[in-house]
């Protein structure tokens, strides 16, 4: 996530940048050096952000899962935690789970790969119906 993609989340939840410094956890000094790009956005930060966009969208209501959409291979869904905890429209949101044919090592990998993804997409699409 960069800089812009953060402030674009933060302000479509309408929040300073204080309130979204409570949201995430984080200092309010901690949420302007990674708008100014100063410091990288830590991937704790970014799940959190998306799960907030998540929520204020309401985008599990009626959602096929991921392995229906994605056509997973009955080995790889019944290894994958997203299936394991039903959570198929929150796959992107669980580590472990199993996109390509394997479990991604890290969250900056997986996130490369959800990023093309069309479970995760809806996420990047603000209310206005423009990209973050």
């Amino acid at each position: 996530m960069d800089s812009k993609e953060l402030v674009s989340i933060r302000k479509s939840l309408n929040r300073t940048q204080k309130q979204m410094a409570q949201l995430l956890g984080t200092s309010a000094k901690a949420v302007r050096s990674y708008e100014q790009g100063w410091r990288r956005v830590p991937g704790y930060v970014e799940r959190q952000a998306f799960f907030l966009i998540y929520l204020r969208q309401g985008l599990g209501k009626g959602r096929e899962p991921c392995w229906n959409i994605k056509k997973c291979a009955a080995e790889c869904k019944t290894n994958c935690p997203a299936w394991e905890f039903q959570a198929g429209h929150l796959c992107w949101f669980i580590n472990g789970t199993i996109c390509e044919g394997r479990v991604q090592i890290d969250w900056h990998e997986k996130m490369r790969i959800c990023r093309n993804c069309k479970v995760f997409q809806p996420l990047l699409d603000d209310d206005a119906g423009t990209s973050l």
